[in-house]
């Protein structure tokens, strides 16, 4: 973020007394920002106060000028490591006369400004009082200060103190309150602050509700049911996990049964790092995002490939990466001790739904899931999933967006003209909401599949927008008319501004790149409704504020069944051979895709392709990965999204050096606007013929080549068709954005390639290149047409 601060006018040679006024905003509240201020004043003898405001922090202090300009300095440099200073406004002001340092109430008027921290994994010096024995908190689960715990799954509103959480039903024991009012206590006005005689406590329950246990012996025991192969359901920071024995392909195998998630990898946590080491490989990024605060999900690479693991087959069949994360609450640095290997730690909710919170919630939804559940009386104000992460190319890439993360702002170049919420897509959804010169994203939601997804959707907007204090005078939609979050827009509000899906990937790379313009984008995904009418997802657009056209794209081919082909890459690879081969296709056994159906099944798939029934138009990279998946017999019938694509690339990770097949384009005039505002541009459209890479792919099987080498050329072809695409677009920067970008080989030739030929990549990093950025990319494209319109 930028540092907007005021050069302070004192001469430090000077001695006379003066008074300095300040306003601190960012991510100032709930860091120990006020003790911090208050420690500093003291031991620079000066007078004054500080104060939490719903703008920021709001401070004076009184003293000697040379002082004065030392305190200033070292606000700056010294802030709490999990501060975020934004912005600094300081003004020099006659003095008033302050006498000693204090630390007012926090004032609650004004615009709401501050930021909502995330929440924060507990910090070194709380988990060695939680296992020492002789500390008043040992094994106390709810153990915090102000360098780590809960923020944003408490927070009900600002300026965040007590009152304004869901603490405040816990009244503060003397000994508690004592370190709250401390200076010199790193408790010091930590709002969550407890201990285990005055704040929230454990319970075991059966799966109806009956208390089985409490405290110390609720968490032992739920530690033995685990060890015993049973699933039980603990209620964490940000809802609940269903967790069991990652060793027991029993207890994996019935925890899939129940949860309705057939091949969807599980989520684990480990005890500590020295196991994590033993199972997977790692670089020093890895292990520092795994003891990080934001303690995300990390994606490693098993050690021993899938044979030799401790961890069961089942938890993440055929993959070779694992989802790994620590400890990152008391409770769970408890409850791992005490097993001492490695567990299911995945979302307490049934595939499609989200995330549950509460304890009375939990026992219906998760009726005939979990066994037992832990659970605890802390309130959670806001469901908050554990995010996911992936190095790459030497750089952090979030491809899930919540604990940790969520609600920190993406800072934009220029103000947003007006306030704006931007309402998502259909899967992994996130809201954004727009607030002068941020952007704040919400945590992940997810599909809109369910009503209840729906229901949360719903939830999230309205507590975002209460929380902030915004009400949106405008809102960004997908285009797509099926889409539940385009229809809640509607329904939401009068002024709805519709951006395509693909211009909204690539603007919400520009924005979290702060890049403002003349950019070649590459938009891939598996499917995004095109200005068209069909399928678009693998799209080049030249982008700049107010203006953005569609240079390329992929040859069209149809989806014989829509939707089911996406569930089915047999049905997409033979959409890609009919517009290969025409209906001769479905008379050659000798391809797979082509087995996998009965003669009766095929003819009716060759009646939908060649009368265009239920066989809608497509362009998209996501569906090519399908069909090359289907082709190549890695996967025919997917059992979660994005599975096929991901198994060609684990097909193709250990190989390099394959020379790519040819990648010819089909120069067409039908260059399309992209942006409302802007007229039909008249040029040549990029269409790049797949037919020879899959001709090839098919000689290249035929002539016994290793499946690992032909999913390999796969990537290297398309990586020359984005090379091929910038050439011809003429603009040295360029953007890559879309799920597709998720996949590490394709992204890393990508830019690499990119970079040979002198061209300036960009991909995301905090922001995921999947359809959980989208909402970001929604407000900066909406923000652009506002700036067209009132130019």
């Amino acid at each position: 973020m930028r540092h907007t601060t005021q050069t302070l006018p004192v001469n430090s040679a000077s001695s006379h007394t003066a008074r300095l006024k300040a306003v601190v905003r960012g991510a100032v509240q709930g860091v120990g920002f006020r003790p911090f201020v208050y420690r500093l004043a003291t031991e620079l003898n000066l007078a004054g106060w500080v104060s939490n405001s719903a703008e920021g922090v709001f401070l004076e202090v009184e003293g000697d000028s040379a002082s004065l300009e030392t305190f200033i300095l070292r606000l700056r440099d010294e802030k709490p490591p999990r501060a975020f200073i934004q912005s600094l406004e300081s003004s020099i002001l006659d003095p008033v006369g302050h006498a000693g340092f204090v630390i007012r109430e926090s004032e609650r008027r004004g615009t709401k400004s501050a930021l909502v921290l995330p929440d924060i994994g507990t910090c070194p010096d709380c988990l060695a009082e939680v296992f020492d024995p002789g500390n008043r908190r040992f094994l106390y689960p709810f153990t915090n200060c102000t360098n780590c715990g809960p923020r944003f799954s408490i927070i009900e509103g600002l300026p965040y103190d007590r009152a304004t959480t869901s603490m405040k039903q816990f009244t503060m024991c003397p000994e508690c309150r004592a370190e709250y009012e401390n200076p010199l206590d790193r408790r010091f006005h930590a709002q969550p602050n407890a201990c285990p005689r005055c704040g929230p406590h454990l319970e075991l329950w059966a799966g109806g509700g009956k208390a089985l246990a409490q405290r110390g012996d609720a968490l032992l025991e739920a530690a033995e049911a685990i060890r015993r192969g049973r699933i039980v359901a603990v209620k964490g920071l940000g809802g609940f996990h269903l967790v069991a024995d990652a060793r027991s392909e029993t207890a994996v195998t019935e925890l899939r049964r129940r949860k309705h998630r057939e091949e969807k990898p599980f989520a684990l946590m480990f005890p500590d790092l020295a196991a994590v080491r033993e199972e997977c490989s790692m670089g020093k990024l890895e292990e520092r995002l795994l003891q990080s605060p934001e303690s995300p999900i990390v994606l490693l690479s098993r050690r021993n490939g899938l044979s030799g693991s401790s961890v069961c087959e089942g938890v993440a069949p055929g993959n070779p990466y694992l989802g790994i994360m620590l400890p990152y609450t008391p409770l769970h640095h408890i409850l791992m001790r005490e097993l001492g290997f490695p567990i299911v730690a995945t979302s307490g909710n049934l595939s499609d739904e989200p995330i549950c919170t509460d304890e009375r919630e939990a026992l219906r939804r998760l009726a005939g899931i979990g066994d037992l559940f832990l659970v605890h009386n802390r309130p959670i104000v806001r469901h908050v999933d554990d995010s996911i992460v992936r190095v790459m190319l030497g750089r952090e890439l979030v491809v899930r967006r919540a604990r940790g993360y969520a609600p920190l702002p993406v800072p934009l170049l220029a103000k947003v003209p007006r306030s704006t919420l931007g309402v998502g897509a259909h899967l992994k959804n996130t809201v954004a909401l727009a607030r002068e010169h941020n952007v704040f994203i919400s945590q992940h939601i997810g599909d809109l599949e369910s009503p209840e997804s729906l229901d949360a959707f719903r939830r999230v907007i309205t507590d975002f927008e209460r929380l902030f204090e915004v009400t949106p005078q405008a809102v960004a939609s997908d285009l797509h008319p099926d889409y539940l979050s385009t229809k809640e827009a509607s329904r939401h509000h009068n002024e709805v501004i519709g951006i395509q899906h693909h211009l909204a990937h690539i603007a919400s790379c520009m924005a979290e790149n702060e890049i403002d313009g003349d950019v070649l984008g590459v938009s891939w995904d598996g499917t995004g409704f095109g200005t068209d009418g069909t399928v678009w997802g693998g799209e080049f657009l030249t982008v700049d504020p107010g203006a953005s056209s569609r240079i390329g794209t992929l040859r069209p081919f149809r989806l014989p069944g829509g939707e089911q082909a996406v569930k089915e890459p047999r049905r997409t690879a033979l959409g890609v051979l009919f517009e290969m081969m025409g209906t001769r296709v479905f008379s050659n056994e000798d391809l797979l895709p082509v087995r996998e159906f009965r003669a009766e099944q095929r003819r009716l798939l060759e009646q939908m392709l060649l009368k265009g029934i239920n066989a809608p138009v497509c362009t998209s990279v996501g569906r090519l990965f399908d069909a090359a998946a289907s082709l190549l017999g890695i996967r025919q019938v997917v059992r979660h999204e994005g599975q096929a694509a991901m198994e060609l690339e684990f097909t193709a990770r250990h190989e390099s050096g394959s020379a790519p097949y040819p990648a010819p384009f089909l120069s067409r005039t039908g260059m399309t606007a992209v942006m409302p505002t802007h007229e039909n541009p008249e040029g040549p459209l990029q269409v790049f013929d797949w037919a020879p890479m899959f001709e090839g792919m098919l000689a290249d099987r035929r002539r016994g080549m290793s499946l690992p080498s032909i999913a390999w050329k796969f990537h290297t072809t398309l990586v020359e068709v984005i090379v091929n695409v910038a050439r011809f677009a003429g603009r040295r920067r360029v953007v890559l954005s879309g799920g597709c970008f998720q996949n590490k080989i394709l992204t890393e030739l990508a830019v690499t390639r990119l970079l040979e030929e002198n061209f300036v990549p960009y991909w995301h990093q905090r922001v995921p290149p999947n359809d959980g950025g989208i909402a970001l990319g929604q407000i900066v494209a909406a923000s652009w047409l506002f700036k067209e319109a009132s130019s």
